[in-house]
């Protein structure tokens, strides 16, 4: 299923793939499915000797467009499609990257569709070398590949490993999340100012509900994606006020913080800044339950067992869409161990979210802590929920944005 319908036409990003003849071609199919589920729109061109590992039919069948394999061939609709192919793309991505193409690339050689294409493309280039080891390490190849870059090309460095061949060295594809996770980063960083005039209110980190002097209830939350948030969001031209718990990591520069402790802490905070502001993010892990009675002292070890009773804190989220005042955006986040979508869909529609990212934290390399993440969004006015790769949560934060972006238009 593609997620390109959670996008607006201004938003889309279109994305040429080239594949190349080898036999890590398959895997362009894995990469084209990668940047559907981030949103993108996929067309794919072919060269004739790639043919020969996968048909034509399965990108058409997948992108839902006409694959171009030589623009002179009579089932082709475009007469000069290597000049509107390259010129109405986003990015142009080659994977896998031939030593061959590579060697066309850099000498402007232009003899067949992708290499045409090459030279007319105004738009970032991505390419994902795949070949031999000795033809990767052969001094030609080398001296193509700096040239590519003195180009300013991006280049997803291949993997070391068994080949087909059965050599064993560098010169695998590079895992298709890693080349769709390049993509998206370079379409992150060509972004404008779409968020200028816009006022973010995000929560992050965890709160601390004491139990007594030294003892507290709290969570694993370190404030990562809230602070990845505010980074992105000011890049993009937002204000950004941040009502932070406890955190592990430091505030991104340009960003106002404003204390709180406690889940009531937060709540004030929330509840005197929402009215300065535009959308709100709650990516803070906000305890559910505090103490009814704080101890005056330390609770002293003994024998016995101890019982606390706990009593619901303030729904910061709830309070602030309850409110939606001046036509504020509400996201949320869902922290989730099991049925993490349907648990997603739950929330955002019984606190009538605008939108709501979800993730699994019990992935080692996704949720608190973590440096990347797999989120997925949902929004109030779509059935389909946007799927994203494993990302960076810097990356991941401008693919929330984009959302709300969305939203705002």
């Amino acid at each position: 299923m593609s997620s390109s319908d959670l996008q607006t036409p201004s938003s889309i990003k279109n994305i040429a793939l080239g594949v190349c003849g080898g036999i890590a071609a398959y895997k362009a199919v894995e990469v084209l499915r990668g940047l559907q589920r981030a949103g993108c729109v996929v067309r794919v061109a072919m060269t004739k000797r790639a043919c020969e590992f996968v048909q034509p039919l399965t990108f058409r069948a997948l992108s839902g467009s006409h694959v171009v394999v030589d623009d002179y061939a009579p089932d082709n609709p475009d007469p000069i499609a290597h000049i509107t192919f390259s010129q109405t793309t986003d990015l142009l991505i080659v994977a896998p990257a031939t030593a061959n193409m590579i060697a066309k690339f850099a000498n402007g050689v232009a003899d067949d569709f992708l290499s045409s294409t090459y030279l007319a493309c105004t738009a970032p280039v991505l390419i994902a070398p795949a070949m031999n080891t000795t033809m990767l390490e052969h001094p030609a190849t080398q001296r193509n590949l700096q040239q590519l870059r003195a180009d300013g090309v991006h280049i997803v460095e291949p993997d070391a490993g068994e080949m087909a061949c059965g050599t064993i060295g560098p010169g695998r594809l590079s895992e298709p999340e890693q080349i769709v996770a390049a993509a998206l980063k370079i379409l992150g960083d060509s972004r404008t100012k779409d968020l200028a005039g816009e006022r973010l209110l995000i929560t992050v980190g965890a709160t601390r509900e004491e139990i007594d002097p030294v003892r507290f209830i709290s969570n694993r939350s370190s404030g990562r994606m809230g602070f990845a948030l505010a980074e992105a969001a000011l890049k993009r031209g937002a204000e950004v006020t941040l009502v932070a718990g406890i955190t592990s990591v430091n505030p991104p520069a340009g960003a106002r913080v404003v204390s709180a402790v406690s889940a009531e802490d937060m709540s004030q905070a929330v509840a005197q800044e929402m009215a300065k502001h535009s959308v709100f993010i709650g990516t803070a892990a906000i305890a559910d339950y505090r103490p009814v009675q704080r101890a005056g002292q330390k609770i002293k070890k003994s024998d016995k067992q101890i019982t606390l009773t706990l009593e619901r804190t303030p729904d910061v989220l709830s309070q602030v869409a309850a409110s939606h005042m001046n036509g504020m955006l509400v996201v949320g986040f869902a922290a989730e161990t099991e049925n993490v979508v349907e648990n997603a869909r739950e929330k955002l529609q019984r606190k009538k979210l605008d939108a709501i990212v979800a993730n699994d934290v019990t992935r080692a390399d996704s949720g608190f802590d973590s440096t990347t993440n797999a989120i997925t969004i949902l929004t109030r006015d779509q059935k389909n929920p946007l799927e994203l790769p494993l990302l960076s949560k810097r990356e991941a934060a401008d693919r929330i944005l984009d959302v709300i972006v969305r939203l705002r238009t």
